[in-house]
């Protein structure tokens, strides 16, 4: 139901899911240094970080073709820590909710230009890391047949954070996105490196009205409380996950999350 601008979701599993009791369905594909072909996930390094561990990764879907548009997903890893590596390589939502077909998948890295590496935590420089997220955006719409109208940008933990916090920077990457895919944590429910809750609420101002997907093990309400005051009118689907565990796995398994995070993203890719 629609309320004050927010919108509940009451899931349809009701009862704690062990999602590892569940065999994966997917396997994410291991980044390899080749040119873009489908069903490929490749390093991709630009020209002016050739003599830095500089890059990203790009995942043609298996069904891709010239000329053809596509929807693309813009991904953000987590930290490094007991729960990922903080690596590109580390990212999963996006395969997960494609599956591999009919989405351009790009892992994005937090560019540190001083040390000139993909910094494994927090978010290096975050004026060179939108820069470098404009300038992918606009390679892959334009190279690649990515649709600039169906452009999502999602992350899990850090990365999920950084949906709000680089996604919404300034008016040129804000104006980029038609939807947000954030996974456990968001920007502004507490204080982060460089990201308070003044900062956050001026990004939130970027916002407007399109869709946030805002999931978190166990319990989202903190988040929704926030939003509730920050941004009361905001296009939000909450989902509170059936599972305690921090982490993005669950995305490679048939389970019913997954399912709805699959429905969602097809409502507004579509």
């Amino acid at each position: 139901m629609l309320l004050a601008g927010l919108l509940f979701t009451v899931p349809i599993w009701a009862q704690q899911l062990d999602w590892q009791a569940v065999e994966p369905d997917l396997v994410v594909p291991e980044m390899v240094s080749e040119k873009p072909a489908p069903g490929k996930r490749v390093r991709v390094r630009f020209h002016e970080y050739q003599d830095a561990q500089i890059y990203h990764a790009l995942y043609l879907p298996s069904d891709w073709k010239s000329g053809v548009k596509y929807p693309v997903i813009i991904e953000y890893p987590g930290n490094h820590h007991a729960h990922g590596d903080g690596s590109v390589e580390s990212c999963k939502l996006g395969y997960g909710i494609s599956g591999g077909r009919g989405v351009i998948w790009v892992s994005m890295p937090f560019v540190d230009s001083r040390a000139k590496v993909n910094a494994p935590k927090w978010w290096g420089d975050p004026d060179a890391t939108v820069a470098y997220c404009t300038q992918t955006v606009k390679q892959v719409c334009e190279n690649y047949g990515g649709d600039p109208k169906k452009v999502f940008i999602a992350g899990f933990s850090r990365g999920s954070i950084a949906a709000n916090l680089i996604g919404l920077h300034d008016d040129e990457i804000a104006k980029l996105w038609c939807g947000f895919i954030c996974h456990s944590h968001y920007e502004g429910v507490r204080e982060w490196p460089k990201s308070d809750a003044k900062g956050a609420a001026e990004r939130l101002k970027r916002l407007g009205g399109r869709p946030q997907w805002i999931s978190h093990e166990s319990l989202v309400e903190p988040t929704r409380h926030y939003l509730k005051k920050a941004k009361p009118d905001g296009n939000y689907t909450f989902v509170s996950l059936p599972f305690a565990e921090h982490t993005d796995r669950w995305v490679l398994r048939d389970i019913e999350p997954r399912r709805e995070l699959r429905k969602w993203f097809w409502n507004h890719a579509n």
